[in-house]
């Protein structure tokens, strides 16, 4: 966290910006640095820290203690934090581009929070016109596959949108339900 606050402030104390990526165990970031991810937001530092291993499927044969479902609600009690819990490679990849717009272009006083998954699943196109939903928090990810008697809305983040997704096919499939999937 030292070095990330080092590089993330040497636009200010150098004159020289630095991008800093900062990997860690999702589940003990802002639970046990906390503190020195406020005072890097204090600093005015800029970069991206990126809580690998994140989620409540990751895990599962270390115990209850090493699966994260609460790293987001400790990053949202950073002010300029800015936090995303991307399920596919597209969406990381428009959070990404849009971060070093926002820090390194329109110099905003911002940091991401990014939680990346262990997870092995097929990673889709981008759906067209996805990327201001993407960075708003939802789009729509799949349109209902037909017309039906009911309707439904499902939302996801993580690896849990593989699940919506299955759920999507099963109520059009069993129940008469055209459900929309977004993300």
């Amino acid at each position: 966290m030292a070095s990330f606050t080092a590089a993330g402030t040497s636009y200010a104390t150098h004159g020289q910006a630095m991008i800093p990526f900062y990997i860690f165990y999702s589940m003990f970031g802002f639970q046990r640095t906390g503190d020195l991810a406020w005072a890097f937001g204090d600093a005015r530092g800029r970069g991206f820290m990126l809580g690998a291993t994140a989620g409540r499927t990751t895990l599962n044969g270390e115990g209850l203690q090493h699966e994260d479902g609460h790293s987001h609600v400790l990053a949202s009690t950073v002010p300029n934090v800015v936090a995303y819990d991307p399920a596919f490679a597209y969406e990381v990849a428009t959070i990404i581009r849009d971060g070093l717009k926002r820090m390194y272009v329109d110099g905003e006083d911002i940091y991401y929070y990014i939680t990346l998954y262990n997870e092995d699943y097929p990673m889709p196109a981008m759906p067209a016109g996805s990327e201001e939903g993407i960075l708003r928090g939802l789009y729509l990810f799949r349109s209902a596959v037909q017309q039906a008697k009911h309707r439904a809305q499902l939302f996801g983040s993580g690896p849990i949108l593989r699940q919506a997704l299955r759920a999507q096919e099963m109520l059009a499939e069993r129940w008469d339900v055209a459900p929309t999937c977004g993300a």
